[in-house]
């Protein structure tokens, strides 16, 4: 049996009920694929005029018709200006509302007399117009009648002459036909000038404004725009009219080209220029340094390039702007890099941080000043507070006590520079930071008890990552947390203790901490510091933790650096930093010291520290350990181990290169070896008595 191939058969059109029609569920035809989407072919309409509004082309042609339209616009803006003031007293009025702002009364006086000489003047003129009419008809009337008799006169002349008394009205006829003639012409062209004024006229805006550059400046040239150009005055004022402050635009408007009587002299400040402008009534400062982006590119300038602060005069900003790309110049080497030779004094030096923004060397004074450093991860901060640490090292007299609470060797190249080098960001590293805080603050106390004139060493202690310390959750044997931000916190306490009185007897602090909160750098401990220096920071409110609300107030930005761009770049406030009169902040672009510098400068440190003075010759002489340590000890209980080393090393140049295990082997032979207490290795003031009056026995 055979199947043959039979068509199948058709099937009937389903029917579509009304209500699905109106669903919009199209009706199909048998046998045909389904129409395209309606949405499908919009969007890829849409996605083809993107693509065409974005083309560069596209951007270049709409540039172009921009720019040539408002040079129409803009010569007849600067054609009706003219004008006006050439007909009235505005010039006049606008040039002396500037004099009376920059308080130049007789320069003042003096346009207001000529504008009362402008006005007698075209009041003469005025009343010239009224009189006009009378005197043309009858300047008319004259005319005619002296035409007519030259006429005619000339007319007798020809017919005398020739003979013919027709000639008497030729001159007159002849004239009849020049009017007629003329009259012809003017019909003739007149048509032709009706149709080409109006274009005349166009064209001789667009020159008037082509020539002004009466264009906004996205529509400009490139060749002609003002990025990177040189500022000037005009430009000044141009830009600040243009900031969006309905106020000083209108201000700004009324004063016309003596809007630069707002400006002091645009000087030369390092890499750019600075100026000040007096605003006028009714704009606050505040209102403009709000708006430091819009006249960064109002000047042709990056944001980063122009920073806007509060002047000492009331209602006046100070501006400065830097030259295009220059900021963006790498920072050259540090003198420490570049002079092997280079040395520190603690007192009297200052330490080479960097070029501020006019490319002036900023340098710091460290005496007796608690230093704080913040910013965002990785840009910068370690390497800014290492910077200032390796010059202090350069002077032999200062001691470091260093915990490094990341631990990945950034500070390694103080090993046998620093009296305690903690290095790690665990609990058992944050204890050991704070044992070592609060030795620092009892070495503190123990000056402090000293008689009055004493002079001491200089002693730095460093906390590197202190956000850390402020987190941590370690609590000791007797329930009190080691770190923490709470008043209970005994890293909190022991830098509390030194800002408050360490710096009278050369013992201070230096932190550098990540994202500043209430949390990771109590108020009280940031508020302790001298030098308050900040990088990139991630908002307004951790400027203002970190640098204090004033500061920003009148300009300070860290908020406003470029993460990753502006890395090493720093805003400082406080004492020892250089700024200038008036001002309340610097930036800072500072130094960077890699590690291979960083060891090297170490090493000169080291080697430096070495020298022995000639000048003392007690330094080579053998010493009575045992009696020193009692003296070291003095009226205390018991005394760290670390700081028994300390203060040998302030008594004597003797002790400078002891070591624990020295000091274990100098006294364990008389049973006043260091002991453990509370986890700590300690000497106990008792048993250095009992074996000095045991050695005295012995020697009775």
């Amino acid at each position: 049996m055979t199947v043959e191939n039979v068509p199948a058969p058709v099937p009937a059109p389903v029917p579509v009920s009304p209500r699905k029609a109106v669903m919009g569920v199209p009706a199909q035809s048998a046998g045909t694929l389904p129409p395209v989407h309606a949405a499908a072919r919009s969007w890829a309409v849409l996605r083809g005029l993107r693509a065409v509004l974005r083309h560069e082309r596209t951007r270049t042609a709409a540039r172009t018709s921009a720019r040539h339209a408002m040079y129409v616009v803009g010569g007849g803006r600067v054609l009706t200006r003219r004008a006006w003031e050439a007909r009235t007293t505005a010039r006049h009025e606008r040039f002396a509302r500037a004099a009376e702002a920059a308080g130049n009364t007789e320069l003042a006086a003096d346009w207001t007399d000529r504008a009362h000489q402008f006005r007698a003047a075209r009041h003469a003129r005025r009343m010239d117009l009224l009189m006009a009419p009378q005197r043309l008809a009858k300047g008319a009337a004259v005319s005619t009648g002296t035409t007519a008799g030259a006429l005619l006169g000339l007319g007798a002349l020809l017919a005398v002459a020739d003979g013919d008394p027709g000639q008497i009205l030729a001159p007159a006829a002849a004239a009849v036909d020049a009017v007629r003639l003329l009259v012809a012409a003017v019909a003739l062209v007149w048509d032709v000038g009706v149709v080409l004024a109006p274009w005349l006229l166009l064209a001789a805006l667009w020159a008037v404004g082509a020539r002004s550059q009466a264009a906004p400046a996205w529509a400009l040239p490139r060749a002609v725009r003002d990025d990177g150009a040189p500022i000037t005055p005009s430009i000044v004022v141009t830009a600040v009219r243009d900031l969006g402050i309905a106020t000083l635009r209108k201000a700004v408007t009324a004063m016309g080209d003596a809007g630069a009587a707002m400006l002091s002299p645009i000087v030369t400040a390092g890499c750019g220029i600075e100026v000040e402008v007096s605003l006028p009534s009714g704009v606050s400062t505040e209102e403009v340094m709000d708006r430091r982006r819009k006249l960064a590119e109002n000047l042709g300038r990056h944001e980063h390039e122009v920073h806007v602060t509060k002047a000492q005069a009331a209602r006046t900003v100070h501006i400065w702007a830097a030259d295009s790309g220059a900021l963006d110049e790498p920072v050259p080497a540090s003198p420490m890099v570049t002079d092997t030779t280079l040395t520190a004094d603690y007192k009297n030096g200052r330490a080479p941080w960097g070029p501020d923004l006019r490319g002036d060397l900023a340098s710091v004074s460290l005496y007796q000043r608690h230093v704080l450093i913040t910013g965002l991860s990785n840009q910068g901060k370690t390497a800014s507070l290492r910077a200032l640490a390796l010059w202090l090292a350069l002077d032999r007299t200062v001691e470091f006590r260093i915990g490094d609470l990341k631990g990945v060797g950034d500070w390694r190249m103080f090993t046998g520079l620093a009296t305690t080098l903690i290095e790690g960001p665990t609990d058992v590293h944050v204890i050991a930071v704070t044992e070592m805080a609060e030795g620092v603050a009892e070495e503190m106390n123990r000056r402090l008890l000293t008689p009055a004139g004493t002079s001491f060493a200089p002693l730095v202690l460093i906390v590197d990552e202190a956000q850390v310390a402020y987190g941590s959750a370690a609590v000791g044997e007797d329930k009190r947390p080691y770190g923490g931000a709470k008043a209970t916190s005994r890293y909190f306490q022991a830098v509390k203790r030194i800002h408050d009185q360490g710096r009278a007897v050369n013992v201070t602090i230096w932190e550098g901490t990540q994202d500043p909160t209430n949390e990771n750098l109590p108020k009280r401990s940031r508020e302790g510091n001298h030098i308050r220096a900040a990088l990139v920071l991630g908002t307004e409110a951790q400027a203002k933790m970190a640098l204090g609300e004033t500061p920003v107030d009148k300009g300070a930005a860290p908020h406003k650096l470029r993460q990753g761009f502006d890395k090493g770049q720093l805003v400082a406030v406080g004492e020892g930093i250089p700024l200038p009169a008036g001002q309340s902040f610097m930036n800072i672009r500072t130094h960077f010291v890699d590690d291979d510098e960083a060891k090297e400068i170490a090493e000169r440190a080291k080697e430096m520290r070495a020298a022995v003075p000639a000048s003392a010759p007690e330094e080579s002489a053998e010493r009575d350990a045992l009696a020193d340590v009692a003296q070291a000890i003095g009226s205390d209980d018991r005394v760290r181990s670390q700081e028994v080393l300390h203060r040998l090393s302030e008594l004597s140049g003797f002790y400078r290169e002891w070591t624990f295990a020295d000091l274990t082997a100098a006294l364990a032979p008389f049973g006043a070896g260091p002991y453990k207490s509370n986890g700590v290795q300690t000497i106990s003031r008792t048993r250095v008595l009992e074996a000095l009056a045991e050695r005295e026995n012995d020697a009775g």
